[in-house]
């Protein structure tokens, strides 16, 4: 199976550009005001110009209000809405039902019984995205995005009935690994691309995606 990768926690045109042209399938921009990478509908539609049609553009969100999302998605027409909170089941589906996209659940790995856990998703997500729980003594601990794995071997024999993506940790230096271990297709990758929280670099994204492009040639 090809491999795909998500970059998310764009905020620069450069950025953006970057991204599409290495071969990024997804792209994301994080509307979550606790965080460094946060953007406003506003900046996120004039980004998403550069986007080409054939790049799934992701909307991050955590725990987010109908009004909330209503107001993103009158500025920027997303294909994929992305919860990164404790949102149930049950709202992933109102959420579908009433904004007509389709959705990935994030669900927070430390052990097993986590990923056993987002069985309960598997009707109503689109597609479900496994990434590391936070520390309970983590300072200004993020959703995600903290920069934070957990085991890959979880990932190994998880029979999943719909696409899933690993984040959580991932960089150009371990990606070969994951790759190796998880047995997943898709990588989302924010922290590992960073000069600083929220700064991106474009050498960090071109690394990553080498390694992405590699495995497909």
């Amino acid at each position: 199976m090809p491999l795909k990768a998500k970059i998310c926690g764009l905020t620069t045109p450069q950025t953006v550009r970057a991204a599409a042209q290495a071969g990024a399938a997804y792209i994301g921009f994080v509307f979550y005001e606790k965080s460094p990478r946060n953007i406003s509908p506003e900046r996120a539609a004039e980004l998403a110009a550069e986007i080409p049609a054939s790049v799934t553009l992701c909307g991050v969100f955590v725990n987010p209000s109908d009004e909330q999302l209503t107001s993103t998605l009158a500025h920027i027409p997303l294909d994929l809405i992305q919860l990164h909170g404790t949102e149930t089941p049950q709202r992933c589906q109102e959420i579908k039902n009433h904004f007509k996209r389709p959705v990935m659940k994030a669900i927070a790995v430390t052990a097993a019984q986590d990923i056993t856990a987002a069985k309960a998703y598997e009707n109503t997500a689109d597609i479900l995205l496994f990434d590391a729980k936070p520390e309970p003594d983590q300072a200004n601990a993020l959703p995600g995005g903290n920069g934070l794995r957990f085991d890959w071997q979880l990932m190994k024999d998880h029979q999943c009935n719909m696409p899933w993506m690993l984040s959580g940790g991932l960089d150009a230096g371990n990606l070969e690994t994951a790759i190796a271990i998880s047995g997943a297709a898709i990588f989302d990758v924010s922290s590992g691309i960073e000069l600083r929280p929220g700064a991106k670099s474009i050498p960090k994204i071109n690394a990553f995606m080498a390694i992405i492009n590699k495995d497909n040639r």
